[in-house]
């Protein structure tokens, strides 16, 4: 098996990028994402998200559950957030926040 990038875009909104989240298969999500904490600091974690809605096949779990810390330590990612559904991405600056 191969994890291959899916398309060069780069999104500016979040509301764009769960738009394009299929409902029935699995991903990985790059996402550098800068917010300002409670302190008034500047911050731009580094994440990987792993999508994985409830409607995925179990194989198609299995696959992405066993690729999901190579890709991590790949990435040089500094956490894993995981979502399963794209509603879940409304949330995400509150997950980053939480984070420190």
């Amino acid at each position: 098996m191969e994890i291959k990038q899916d398309g060069d875009e780069v999104y500016k909104k979040i509301p764009d990028l769960a738009d394009e989240l299929p409902d029935n298969s699995p991903r990985y999500i790059l996402l550098s994402y800068p917010l300002t904490l409670a302190s008034g600091r500047l911050s731009v974690p580094y994440v990987m998200i792993n999508y994985l809605p409830p409607t995925c096949s179990s194989e198609m779990r299995m696959l992405y559950a066993s690729a999901k810390e190579l890709l991590r330590n790949q990435s040089e990612v500094g956490r894993i957030i995981e979502i399963d559904s794209a509603e879940d991405l409304d949330e995400i600056e509150e997950k980053l926040k939480g984070e420190d």
